[in-house]
């Protein structure tokens, strides 16, 4: 009787579901721990992509880089007024286009200050701009490589191809932030040296200040996707390299070689294969009717070496060794 006494208060402090809940309380908890492996948001990638562009663009190199672009127009004005203070106009003719006659838009300033922003992006495309580009694209990866800053980033769930994609997006809103920049100044420099009005377009017809300044942005746009294919290869020399430095200076110096080689007459079979071969082709706009013909080659250049060149980068970033 006393056994059974003893035994049986004791017997429901035994329960089966005792040893059992603390697996049930913590199987939530491992759930949710495991729940941010994932693959990342929407907005996750939207964060990762404002992050680059804040990281970017408060540089001090991009911001000189910047700084170059919009001093470029400043100069071509103070030139161009200085030339014709006396009364006198600037020489050029009035035909341009597709194979770089976009610097006969200087002739026009004097007349009208908005063909100061075509004159500044014909000048600063050849050079200006691709090199601007070319730094930005050339120190995408070396440079996180170079600091030692890229095997963290690819710790979080971004993954390489995200990465990749956010650094290539980035460098593209550079493209067309430098290109506005120029544009920008080069619209306020005209407006206080020079009178602003209608304007005569290079075919000779005439159409409004509202219609030129639509016409100005195209043109802006234009260059901005002109410069697809040079973001692409620098972004794919930059995975070839641990250092910021030599990406940058073999982007550019392909930049130069390619101008260089484009300018020969005897390679003139290989001329519409290069990517700056159609790059002044932006002066069709002005024209009235607007010819797309070499406007329609120079994107879909662009787009061969956009993807070319995005692919090789995404192919050797995949392998490429972050730990060395």
């Amino acid at each position: 009787m006393s056994r059974a006494d003893t035994s049986g208060p004791q017997a429901p402090q035994e329960t089966p579901d005792a040893p059992d809940a603390p697996p049930e309380e913590t199987a939530p908890a491992a759930a949710q721990a495991t729940a941010p492996a994932r693959t990342p948001s929407l907005l996750w990638t939207f964060g990762l992509f404002r992050s680059e562009l804040l990281t970017t663009f408060r540089r001090w190199r991009t911001i000189a880089l910047l700084g170059v672009l919009a001093a470029v127009p400043i100069l071509v004005g103070i030139a161009v007024r200085i030339e014709t203070g006396d009364g006198s106009s600037m020489g050029g003719g009035p035909e341009g286009g597709g194979g770089g006659g976009g610097p006969a838009f200087i002739a026009q300033i004097t007349n009208n200050g908005l063909f100061l922003v075509f004159t500044a992006l014909a000048a600063t495309l050849p050079f200006f701009l691709p090199m601007a580009v070319g730094v930005i694209a050339g120190d995408a990866i070396a440079g996180e490589a170079n600091a030692g800053t890229l095997r963290y980033l690819l710790v979080s769930p971004a993954g390489r191809t995200r990465l990749l994609f956010t650094k290539y997006a980035t460098t593209m809103t550079f493209c067309l932030v430098a290109t506005l920049v120029v544009a920008a100044s080069a619209l306020a420099v005209g407006a206080l040296l020079f009178p602003l009005g209608d304007l005569t377009t290079i075919s000779g017809t005439r159409i409004s200040f509202a219609e030129g300044l639509l016409r100005a942005l195209l043109i802006a746009l234009a260059v901005a996707a002109s410069l697809i294919g040079v973001a692409a290869l620098g972004l794919f020399i930059s995975t070839l390299t641990n250092s910021g430095i030599a990406a940058m200076a073999t982007t550019v110096g392909l930049l130069i070689t390619v101008q260089i080689l484009d300018q020969i007459p005897q390679l003139d079979a290989l001329h519409p294969y290069f990517f700056s071969h159609y790059w002044l082709s932006f002066a069709d706009l002005m024209r009235e009717p607007v010819y797309w013909d070499d406007l329609q080659r120079n994107l879909g250049l662009q787009a061969v070496y956009a993807a070319v060149f995005g692919s090789a980068a995404w192919a050797r970033f995949t392998v490429k060794d972050i730990t060395a």
